[in-house]
């Protein structure tokens, strides 16, 4: 993943050279009128500066070739963006008669990624094919959030209740950094998240194996950080599949260490951060939901070694 080239100048589907394609040209037209007007500006202060003892010059009207130009041609300007405007979004918004191959739901900080026909849940990355266009539905399950990654797709509202559909398509393989790009409260700055764009077999591979249940066969430290992991009610927040956690509210970690990242994007997924994390997660990304359960070391080790199981 390259950060530098994460904007609308860099582009790698069809949608999102539309809108930077858009984009540009608007740049361009506003940057030919502001040195226009800055020309004309200082032509005047120059041309027409006042000396001493000169008479003040007569105004004049009624020039109505004059009028008729500066009101004719930004119209046309105007009406000329309008059409590639509409063009844009014509490209960029998808029919309202067919399922979504991806449901995104929005939290107070983090994103939910559901995959209708094959059942896969995850957190934070999303995984798809190459080349191929993805009906994507977007939800919010609290706040406004904002889905933008300026390389895939346009910015796209998540609105509690008023579910909204765009298309999401990499040309290339790759890892495309996603941002929340509307304030939605404390933790807006940290809401990140990972597009992984894979060629087909590797995203068949990956969805096949996502699709499974957790990992049954546990190592004695494993199996006591699963015993802690329903103790400590981790349960009634986190689902895992193939268990008794079935909570709703936070991220599913059926296959937690197989993500790159967590915490939406804040830190790698390593064994040191994930002990970080769970001795006290306010530290790390404070106002989240998830509290600090005072866990002793022995409890974090556990608890670290059941979640590197979840392959």
């Amino acid at each position: 993943m390259n950060n530098a080239l994460n904007s609308v100048f860099h582009y790698e589907s069809t949608q999102a050279g539309a809108i930077s394609g858009l984009f540009v040209l608007v740049l361009i037209i506003c940057a030919v009128i502001l040195l226009t007007v800055t020309f004309m500006v200082f032509y005047g202060l120059a041309r027409y500066r006042h000396k001493p003892g000169e008479k003040d010059p007569k105004p004049g009207y009624g020039n109505w070739k004059l009028e008729a130009a500066w009101t004719i041609i930004p119209l046309l300007v105007l009406l000329w963006l309008l059409v590639l405007t509409t063009r844009a979004m014509k490209g960029s918004d998808p029919p309202l008669n067919q399922g979504p191959d991806l449901l995104v739901v929005s939290h107070q900080w983090w994103w939910e990624a559901r995959y209708p026909k094959s059942g896969v849940a995850t957190a934070n990355e999303i995984h798809m094919p190459e080349g191929k266009q993805w009906l994507v539905q977007l939800e919010s399950a609290d706040v406004n959030h904002d889905f933008w990654v300026p390389r895939l797709a346009p910015k796209m509202d998540a609105i509690p209740g008023h579910p909204n559909r765009f298309w999401l398509e990499a040309d290339k393989p790759g890892t495309y950094l996603g941002t929340c790009s509307q304030y939605c409260g404390a933790q807006h700055a940290q809401m990140h998240f990972l597009v992984i764009a894979q060629d087909a077999a590797e995203f068949n591979a990956w969805q096949e194996q996502q699709a499974k249940p957790a990992a049954l066969r546990l190592s004695e430290s494993a199996k006591k950080g699963y015993r802690i992991f329903r103790q400590m009610t981790c349960i009634n927040c986190h689902s895992v599949k193939g268990s008794e956690a079935k909570g709703q509210t936070a991220p599913d970690l059926t296959h937690f260490a197989s993500r790159q990242t967590f915490g939406a994007v804040l830190l790698p997924n390593t064994r040191e951060n994930l002990s970080r994390w769970l001795k006290n997660p306010q530290n790390l990304k404070p106002a989240i939901l998830m509290p600090d359960l005072k866990l002793t070391d022995a409890q974090v080790d556990g608890l670290t070694d059941y979640l590197e199981a979840l392959q």
